[in-house]
């Protein structure tokens, strides 16, 4: 299990360099405040997320009893990603974001690619999904543009999906990130794609398609 919190796929320790770089860890509390034109789910600047047409074969199932990750839900991975728990104190902080707590990472490396399909859980039975999302992004990405929430599926569950650029100062660039939530009876799931940049990000979106679409209880 992880003993450490990782950012873009290297393992790094100072809590600074965690701040709003999609690790979901924060230093300091805010209130989510996304400004959303009138009558539509845009906020400023964003565009509605793009369908993922391509495909890629799967590799294996996560959530179930003999995953590496116990979880409320099961879903597919592409090939060759490898799912791994997140195991850190809680009492640390790194592995939450607003109200919810990190607990597997799927792993693009030895598929080619360099990023991660986390996901995150939350205890709350009531919480609304699109909230908890908001929240979640608020908390995890501090500084972003083109943020467009948009009703979808997550195989069998009602969903909410954001899409956004995270621009904070210590990336190199801004970078595509996504995510969808769901509810469950034991609470919120969220689940978030975050590559190295934005290239990373486009080539591992088949693969968060089908985690999404073969999402199904355990």
């Amino acid at each position: 299990m992880r003993r450490a919190a990782r950012v873009l796929g290297i393992r790094v320790a100072p809590a600074a360099l965690l701040i709003g770089l999609g690790t979901g860890c924060s230093l300091l509390e805010t209130e989510p405040e996304p400004a959303k034109e009138a009558g539509s789910d845009k906020v400023a600047g964003g565009a509605k997320p793009a369908e993922i047409e391509e495909t890629v074969a799967k590799g294996g199932t996560v959530g179930g009893k003999a995953s590496p990750c116990a979880l409320p839900v099961t879903f597919d991975i592409a090939k060759d990603w490898k799912a791994e728990a997140v195991s850190m104190p809680p009492e640390i902080g790194l592995n939450t974001a607003a109200n919810v707590s990190l607990v597997c990472e799927i792993d693009a490396k030895p598929a080619g690619s360099i990023g991660f399909l986390r996901v995150w859980t939350g205890d709350q039975e009531t919480e609304d999904p699109r909230r908890a999302l908001q929240l979640f992004i608020t908390d995890s990405a501090k500084s972003r543009e083109a943020e467009e929430y948009s009703e979808t599926r997550a195989g069998e569950y009602e969903a909410v999906e954001v899409s956004y650029l995270n621009t904070h100062d210590l990336l190199d660039e801004p970078k595509k990130e996504r995510a969808f939530a769901f509810a469950m009876p034991q609470g919120v799931v969220i689940m978030q794609l975050d590559g190295m940049d934005s290239a990373e990000h486009d080539a591992m979106l088949p693969a968060y398609g089908l985690a999404k679409e073969s999402v199904r209880a355990s």
